[in-house]
C-alpha cells in the first residue's frame, strides 16, 4: 500500500495540471467576454447621445436634412441585434460628419447643450476606444493561452476556439482629409 502512493501521485500531477490550465483558459475567456460586454455598454451610452445630438443640430441647421437621415439610420442599422463592427464604424464615420457639418453655425457652436453634447461625446469615444484596446488586450492573452505549448495541449482537449479581435473598417485606416 505505501508503494501505492508514489504512483498515485504521479498520476495525480497531470490531472491536476488539467484542472489548473482549464481553469485559467476559462478565465481568460471570460475575460473577454467582460471585455466585449463592456465595449457594449460604451456603444449603448453613445447610442443614447446621438438623437439628443441630432434634436440639438436639428434646430438649428434644419436644412442638413441628408446628414441628419445618414447618421438615424447608421444608429438604427448599429443597434439592432447581430449588428457587426461595420456598423458601429460606420455610425461612429456618420457621427463625425455631422459634427463636423454642424460646426459651420456659428450660433450652434456656441449653444451650451451642442458643447456639451459634443463633449459628452468625445468621452464616450474616448472610453470606446479604450474599452476595445482591453479587449484586444483581452484576447490576446487568451489567444497566447490557447495557442503556446504546454496549454495548447489542455485548449484542444476542451475545444477553446480563437475569438475574434476587434478591426476597424478599412476606411477608417486611411488618413483623414483635413481642410481648412
Amino acid at each position: 500500500m505505501e508503494s501505492l502512493w508514489p504512483i498515485l501521485f504521479i498520476l495525480a500531477i497531470p490531472f491536476l495540471w488539467l484542472a489548473l490550465t482549464f481553469n485559467s483558459l476559462v478565465n481568460r475567456r471570460n475575460q473577454v467576454r467582460f471585455a466585449f460586454a463592456t465595449i457594449d455598454v460604451q456603444l449603448k451610452k453613445r447610442f443614447d447621445l446621438i438623437p439628443n445630438l441630432v434634436e440639438t443640430v436639428k434646430a438649428y441647421a434644419s436644412h442638413e436634412r441628408e446628414t441628419l437621415d445618414a447618421v438615424t439610420r447608421a444608429r438604427t442599422l448599429a443597434s439592432q441585434s447581430g449588428a457587426g463592427w461595420q456598423a458601429h464604424e460606420s455610425l461612429n464615420h456618420e457621427v463625425g460628419r455631422l459634427i463636423a457639418r454642424a460646426e459651420a453655425y456659428p450660433d450652434l457652436k456656441s449653444a451650451s447643450n451642442f458643447v456639451m453634447l459634443q463633449r459628452q461625446l468625445a468621452e464616450c469615444e474616448a472610453q470606446i476606444a479604450a474599452a476595445r484596446r482591453t479587449y484586444n488586450a483581452s484576447i490576446m492573452d487568451y489567444h497566447n493561452s490557447t495557442d503556446m505549448f504546454p496549454s495548447s495541449i489542455a485548449a484542444a482537449i476542451f475545444g477553446f476556439k480563437h475569438m475574434p479581435e476587434f478591426e476597424i473598417a478599412i476606411a477608417e485606416r486611411n488618413n483623414p482629409n483635413v481642410r481648412f
